[in-house]
């Protein structure tokens, strides 16, 4: 089987269906939501083909990390299901993946087939189909890396709708007056820090179940996250080189963002193992480009250890203000807990935001 002919069959399948909705009536008119956790993918196969090579390659192309986090924060998390099992159930997971063998399938490729509100509305349900088992595992292992940008996107796109949803339009306008942009938020944000050129909005605590390994108890662990917004004068692109943008945020984060202990403020880690990253992004409407930073923080200022989490950043240009814009979300969360739901959620803000004049 010739790779590059393969790569086309599965290209053509999904710009050929990307387009396609619900094969299900009763989805859509009575408006069910999807169940599953934020970050999850149900696999629904055979269990003789979970319990197969098949499983290395899902693992290795599907729960990629979002880099660079201590503890690793992983894009999706794989649950299964027998096909059975699952006709039986609930089938409104947000992100199903169908593993088939069909001895009728004709060609000498295996395909891939995207399907969207199937059975809930933001459903997304993708079918990859082998005439046997050799033509399953390699059509995984050639598209599976296409699969995991389909249910990557559509994971933030659902929080944007969510959050789009919510009552905190005095907050957004405020936003829009200061900085020239607007973004989604989540419900009961508020903003607890504001200046000329620095804002901190602080979301709501979420309680996430911690499980205590050998105790078989659970405790409920707060997870604290929030955006930062600020803005100063654009020069010119130089300004955008990863360690300049590093040392214009811990200026920024010094001044505005202080510990509880005096003396201590919001700083940057620069551990070898975490050092911060860049890339160039874009927004979910593709008209804002900028550049994404992710990276751990910690407080600083004083020679003494501290807590500290994640953040993930964007910058812009306002072409209207001729302001360099950072939008910067943090999480902190303890260890022992999963990051990739508050994450999640920071990455859907960002990839929100628009430009206003």
């Amino acid at each position: 089987m010739k790779v590059k002919n393969f790569a086309i069959v599965i290209s053509s399948a999904f710009i050929l269906l990307s387009g396609c909705e619900s094969n299900s009536s009763n989805s859509m008119s009575s408006g069910l939501s999807v169940t599953g956790k934020v970050g999850e993918i149900l696999v629904v196969c055979e269990q003789g083909i979970w319990d197969s090579p098949i499983q290395q390659v899902l693992d290795s192309n599907l729960t990629q990390w979002i880099l660079p986090y201590l503890p690793d924060v992983a894009t999706f998390q794989l649950t299964h299901k027998t096909p059975n099992h699952f006709t039986q159930g609930v089938k409104r997971y947000r992100n199903t993946l169908f593993l088939n063998i069909d001895p009728s399938h004709k060609g000498e490729n295996g395909t891939i087939v995207k399907r969207k509100d199937v059975w809930a509305k933001d459903q997304l349900v993708i079918d990859v189909t082998g005439k046997d088992f050799n033509q399953l595992i390699e059509t995984c292992k050639l598209g599976l890396g296409e699969v995991h940008k389909e249910f990557d996107e559509i994971e933030w796109r659902r929080l944007i709708n969510q959050f789009s949803r919510n009552k905190n339009q005095r907050i957004r306008d405020e936003i829009k007056e200061n900085f020239g942009c607007d973004m989604v938020l989540p419900s009961n944000a508020k903003i607890v820090t504001k200046r000329t050129n620095f804002y901190r909005i602080e979301f709501p605590p979420a309680a996430r179940p911690l499980e205590f390994v050998g105790t078989g108890t659970q405790d409920a662990g707060d997870v604290f996250s929030g955006i930062m917004v600020y803005h100063y004068d654009y020069i010119d692109s130089s300004q955008f080189d990863l360690k300049r943008l590093l040392q214009d945020r811990d200026t920024m984060l010094k001044y505005n963002v202080p510990y509880e202990v005096e003396g201590m403020y919001m700083g940057t880690q620069y551990s070898d193992f975490v050092y911060p990253e860049g890339n160039k992004m874009w927004t979910g409407n593709g008209e804002l480009t900028g550049f994404e930073m992710r990276g751990m923080f910690m407080f600083t200022g004083l020679p003494k250890h501290s807590t500290g989490g994640a953040f993930w950043a964007f910058h812009f240009v306002n072409k209207y203000t001729n302001k360099l814009v950072c939008v910067s979300g943090y999480v902190d969360a303890p260890p022992t807990t999963s990051w990739t739901h508050p994450l999640r959620e920071v990455q859907a803000i960002l990839k929100s935001i628009e430009l206003v004049k």
